[in-house]
């Protein structure tokens, strides 16, 4: 091993060979994963509408994430593929267009939707026109993924990485925390009489979206994004043109796709389900709470005492993603001081811990625990992907599409929560999450022993072939 890089004493967070500042460079790829996160925010307060307006199961419902996560599964690889062509901006720009696309199609899927309740078609031929604006968002945002995560991490010196990657999703945060309540005014709204009104404004957000998004991609396509080469540490770049199989080589990539398979599933998982847990596992309400300021988030239960309502709870959905985003900032600062696989395999094992107070159904500790959850899942995605990607030179953006590939776990695993839901209850499902965050936290407690560095902070002498 060489000794440690302590370029990054020399250099600014932001500043590449040369000298040359990219803060501005970092700031525009930022503004990404806030569409990202506003994106998903939406998602994931969306299945309780169907679960409400088409009578869906728990499991039924979940085709949404079905829907979302196959976009990122069918595209990661031909984003990789383009990015490497393209370059960074070009594949930023792509992705974009693609985001635009999907949140157009909604419109033409809202009157899908209006002809159904017409009894023109079926509520099935409404639900999946939904799902293909759904799907097709998400191979837009498969794009931005596979480009702007390996990008974060060569704006600067080498032992910044997992923290510029982290700020960077913490703007993705941000967008998480509006993502909820944007959609809990759209998908939940009631007229004058009080009737749901959400199926026919569901448009309105993905409309707005698909118009910025526009502006973005002229925004990028005059901008200045140089297009900068990672480090290759492992010597990758001497295989052969196409030699996907070299990076099946190296254990700590190999290792990282499962992880972010798992770490995705359990974060669509609590996400998808949050919801349904606020609205049927909190325990009682005092009736007194009714006249303070969380009176208009409750509303009467079966047996006349109160309980959360579905907008309610999509408001505190936005209070999980304060957390979450709480959880990253703190998280970037953290990982300057602290080896990122540390960071990594101490936040799984206490989300192990949080899912297993969730399951145990303690009350109002296992309420707080959710919310735990949100905040000790906050670093997970950004910094397995950098110990993922670490020392892979060129290879990167090629590695960084077969991660983004895994996040098809979010598409698969939200489905067996939801059944062990149905068929137990909510407190029980969070028995699948549980076993993804012990993964996680093995990975980052074996990621020294897999990469063959002792952290991120030190070059290899000369890799391991």
């Amino acid at each position: 091993m060489a000794n440690p890089d302590t370029s990054g004493a020399r250099q600014g967070m932001f500043t590449v060979e040369g000298g040359k500042s990219v803060a501005v460079t970092f700031a525009l790829v930022s503004s990404l994963f806030l569409l990202w996160g506003l994106c998903n925010g939406m998602i994931d307060v969306m299945d309780k509408h169907f679960q409400t307006e088409l009578g869906l199961s728990k499991s039924q419902s979940a085709w949404v994430q079905f829907a979302h996560y196959l976009g990122y599964f069918l595209m990661a690889l031909p984003a990789g593929w383009l990015a490497t062509r393209l370059g960074y901006k070009g594949g930023i720009i792509a992705g974009l267009l693609m985001v635009a696309a999907g949140g157009f199609w909604f419109v033409p899927a809202t009157r899908i939707n209006a002809m159904a309740q017409a009894g023109d078609v079926s509520h099935a031929a409404a639900f999946v026109g939904y799902l293909a604006g759904v799907c097709a968002i998400a191979a837009g945002l498969t794009f931005l993924e596979t480009v702007a995560n390996p990008y974060t991490t060569v704006l600067g010196p080498k032992q910044y990485a997992a923290t510029r990657i982290n700020l960077a999703q913490s703007c993705n945060g941000v967008g998480w925390i509006f993502g909820p309540i944007i959609g809990g005014i759209f998908f939940y709204s009631t007229d004058g009489s009080g009737r749901s009104t959400g199926s026919e404004t569901l448009y309105i957000p993905y409309l707005v979206v698909a118009l910025v998004v526009l502006v973005l991609a002229v925004v990028f396509y005059v901008a200045d994004i140089p297009d900068i080469k990672a480090e290759d540490d492992y010597h990758l770049d001497n295989a052969a043109p196409g030699m996907s199989h070299a990076l099946w080589r190296r254990p700590h990539f190999v290792m990282a796709v499962a992880a972010q398979f798992l770490y995705v599933a359990a974060q669509a998982g609590i996400f998808s389900f949050f919801i349904n847990y606020m609205t049927e596992e909190v325990p009682a309400i005092p009736a007194s709470w009714g006249a303070g300021a969380l009176g208009p988030w409750l509303e009467a239960g079966a047996g006349g005492g109160l309980r959360i309502s579905d907008q309610g709870a999509a408001n505190l959905a936005s209070l999980g993603f304060v957390c979450f985003l709480t959880g990253r900032f703190t998280g970037a600062g953290l990982l300057r001081k602290v080896a990122a696989h540390k960071v990594l395999g101490l936040y799984g094992l206490l989300n192990v811990a949080a899912c297993l107070l969730v399951f145990l159904k303690l009350g109002w500790l296992s309420v707080a625990c959710v919310f735990l959850s949100y905040f000790f899942m906050s670093i997970m995605f950004p910094t397995i992907f950098a110990l993922g990607i670490f020392g892979l030179g060129a290879r990167a953006k090629q590695a960084s599409a077969f991660i983004v590939m895994a996040i098809v776990g979010g598409a698969l695993l939200p489905k067996v929560m939801g059944r062990v839901a149905d068929l137990y209850d909510m407190s029980r499902g969070f028995a699948v999450p549980l076993l993804c965050f012990a993964f996680v936290a093995a990975y980052g407690c074996l990621w020294p022993r897999l990469s063959g560095a002792p952290s991120m902070t030190v070059t290899q002498a000369g890799g391991r072939d």
